[in-house]
């Protein structure tokens, strides 16, 4: 949770998509501070769990990733219902995850002003009032460089995990949504780290936030 006063005099949701090693996380939980609102990642599954009556342990290994079963469409028809969106009965796969998030950034933005990443809330919320959806990219190197300090990887291998993370994230993205991951169409604005780094990207995010939203 934010320690400073929401900066912005009403509710409002910045959704935030990211490339692996573009900072996009933290870019996020600091654009979360500047604005004094609240910040969601993967705290988001203990969030379903709860809401689902389920074991958090039960999310993981599905979270974030497609599935091919027959219940895509009951999903897409689903998401938008304002119910609850677990029922006795359902399988526990990617889809009913996908259902459970849904509504639960649902009712985190009829609830509160965050920042909520990844799990395709833009999309989620696309009819929601007062929604700006980020999108935040990198140069190669400085992607590689933060991946390698980060997890302690060899360029080999930071390389791989690079690619596999975007490419789950994509599949993912593009499955439920049937939009395209990292398409600029898609967002507000999008920010290539690389260029002003951690801080100055959500200091550049906090300020188009501000003046969006108090014009």
């Amino acid at each position: 949770m934010s320690a400073e006063k929401n900066v912005i005099d009403k509710k409002y949701v910045i959704t935030l998509g990211r490339e692996f090693g573009s900072g996009g996380r933290k870019i996020g939980r600091k654009l979360a501070d500047l604005l004094g609102i609240e910040f969601y990642d993967k705290g988001l599954i203990a969030i379903a769990a709860k809401e689902s009556g389920l074991s958090e342990n039960l999310f993981d290994g599905i979270d974030e990733k497609p599935t091919n079963s027959l219940l895509y469409s009951l999903v897409m028809g689903l998401q938008s219902e304002r119910q609850n969106m677990y029922r006795s009965g359902d399988v526990l796969n990617s889809d009913t995850v996908f259902r459970i998030q849904s509504q639960v950034i649902e009712n985190l933005a009829d609830e509160k002003s965050c920042v909520i990443v990844g799990r395709c809330s833009d999309y989620v919320l696309r009819n929601h009032p007062n929604v700006i959806n980020v999108f935040i990219h990198g140069e190669a190197e400085f992607k590689l460089g933060r991946v390698m300090k980060i997890y302690k990887l060899k360029e080999k291998e930071a390389l791989d995990i690079m690619k596999k993370t975007d490419k789950k994230r994509s599949n993912y993205y593009n499955f439920y949504t049937n939009h395209k991951w990292g398409d600029v169409s898609n967002y507000h604005i999008a920010i290539d780290s690389a260029v002003l780094g951690i801080d100055g990207s959500a200091k550049i995010l906090s300020d188009f936030v501000v003046s969006k939203f108090e014009r």
